[in-house]
């Protein structure tokens, strides 16, 4: 079976996320509204359970709605994959209905640009008994720091490499044992290794994140990734550095203390009061103004 294998306009808790209780999308067309990590999304478009070269996993989160250029860009991407026999690819975590944070995994994925592609690929499409007990491949040992051969193939590499190539890219984040093994790699092109960011939790699938999309003006973009191929010191820097019995026997537990998410841009408040999304125009800047100052 397996292949290369109601809410205010205040700060909510971490811990509490209303976008759960959207069950459907906004009518109209598709529109990011805010950062990755701030933001939601207008018109969304559910990425079908099964494609040309995929196959959705994990669906009972109700993750799988995306703005339609990632829809494209997924499925594009799959098909390309299956055409070049890289495996039949397993899509997780796109965004929720009308996007907005989740309650756990992720802090991004709030605007529809993101999404989760296992690095476990199938040979054959899955039944749908197998989707439900479906378990990624780890990629990386993380106690020891290092790439788990049996589960690492080419196939992998080139399905990044082929992700992070296409322009309306504009990262990648994974492990950075991963990102180590795509650097000691020989490339002719090496410049798609920019993209591809270090990350921790990404072991076992790779994230796509893409470009604001041409026009949509309450879309905050990301700055782009340093120059470089990003193989060197910064990569380097990741590495976990050896605890001496000293340093262990000083380490004291940090507090927690309740984290406040900063405030939805105006576009999403609405959304989340019942309206529509606000038109993509200046009218945003006036209504952002009007938010903050009654959350004064």
């Amino acid at each position: 079976m397996w292949g290369s294998v109601a809410c205010g306009v205040m700060s909510l808790p971490a811990w509490s996320t209303p976008w759960e209780h959207f069950e459907t999308p906004t009518t109209g067309q598709p529109q990011a509204i805010g950062s990755y990590s701030n933001g939601c999304l207008a018109g969304a478009i559910p990425l079908p359970a099964e494609g040309d070269g995929y196959q959705r996993v994990r669906s009972e989160r109700g993750r799988y709605y995306g703005h339609q250029s990632m829809i494209a860009f997924l499925e594009q991407l799959s098909a390309k994959a299956s055409k070049l026999r890289l495996g039949h690819l397993l899509v997780s975590d796109i965004a929720m209905p009308r996007g907005g944070r989740f309650r756990s995994g992720h802090a991004s994925h709030q605007t529809g640009l993101d999404a989760d592609i296992w690095l476990t690929t199938l040979e054959q499409p899955a039944s749908e008994q197998e989707l439900e007990t479906l378990q990624p491949l780890p990629m990386v040992d993380l106690k020891a720091y290092q790439i788990i051969q049996e589960n690492w193939t080419e196939n992998q590499a080139n399905l990044i490499q082929m992700a992070a190539s296409d322009e309306k890219v504009a990262r990648i984040f994974v492990h950075p044992v991963i990102k180590e093994q795509l650097c000691a790699a020989k490339w002719t092109d090496r410049r798609w290794l920019r993209k591809v960011r270090p990350w921790w939790g990404h072991y076992y699938h790779f994230h796509v994140r893409l470009h604001c999309p041409q026009g949509e003006g309450q879309c905050k973009a990301q700055l782009p990734p340093p120059p470089g191929d990003g193989c060197g010191a910064e990569l380097a820097s990741w590495k976990p550095k050896p605890v001496t019995e000293r340093q262990t026997a000083k380490a004291k537990p940090a507090k927690k203390r309740p984290v406040l998410k900063p405030l939805p841009p105006a576009g999403c408040m609405a959304m989340l009061n019942g309206a529509d999304p606000v038109p993509d125009n200046d009218q945003y800047a006036v209504d952002l103004k009007k938010a903050k100052k009654v959350a004064q």
